[in-house]
């Protein structure tokens, strides 16, 4: 049952994390016509600048929570791949009520000030000479807080499960990055001449 959950907030996770993964597609096709109209045509559009750091930004910032749901943030694991996973999620736990908690809450308070401001006078570019809507951008910015927090709650209650039990708990995977692939490559065939000489 509790893994069902956790499953279904990472699956959210996920779904926005994909849904936001085709802001690249649009990236590229207009960055590519951006400068197929400046070098070939030599007639600039006024808005590629704007749909460039609008689109990456909303990527960015609305894929934090699948990227967590994925432990795919960056961190220096050197030393912590080592430990127990029990001294794992200890040292996780600590770090999610000391840092993660407190740094999402006010992305969420900061960020609805921000939206609400930037709503109210309908902002747009500065940097732009048709005067791009932005308040959309600065909308996602609690909303990326608020699914974080979310998803923070997954990664939370699977450290207590750790304490517990001592094992890490199953997570969803669609994609895996090669190192982490061939580690796990590595273990089963660790395990299967484990079980061949046992």
């Amino acid at each position: 049952m509790l893994q069902k959950f956790l499953f279904t907030i990472d699956r959210f996770s996920m779904a926005v994390g994909h849904a936001f993964a085709w802001s690249i597609l649009i990236l590229t096709l207009g960055t590519s016509y951006e400068v197929f109209m400046r070098y070939v045509l030599n007639d600039p559009t006024s808005w590629a600048f704007d749909m460039s750091y609008i689109l990456y930004g909303g990527l960015f910032i609305m894929s934090g929570a699948y990227a967590l749901s994925r432990n795919a943030h960056v961190r220096g694991d050197v030393v912590f791949r080592l430990l127990k996973p029990r001294v794992q999620a200890t040292i996780e736990l600590v770090l999610y009520i000391v840092f993660f908690y407190p740094g999402v809450t006010s992305l969420i308070v900061a960020g609805y000030g921000y939206a609400h401001d930037s709503f109210g006078y309908k902002e747009v570019s500065v940097n732009s000479p048709v005067g791009v809507p932005i308040w959309q951008l600065k909308a996602l910015i609690p909303l990326a807080g608020l699914m974080l927090f979310i998803q923070g709650i997954a990664q939370v209650i699977r450290c207590i499960i750790t304490i517990r039990t001592g094992r890490w708990p199953r997570q969803l995977h669609d994609v895996e990055e090669l190192e982490t692939a061939i580690q796990h490559q590595h273990e089963r065939e660790t395990q299967a001449a484990a079980g061949r000489t046992a």
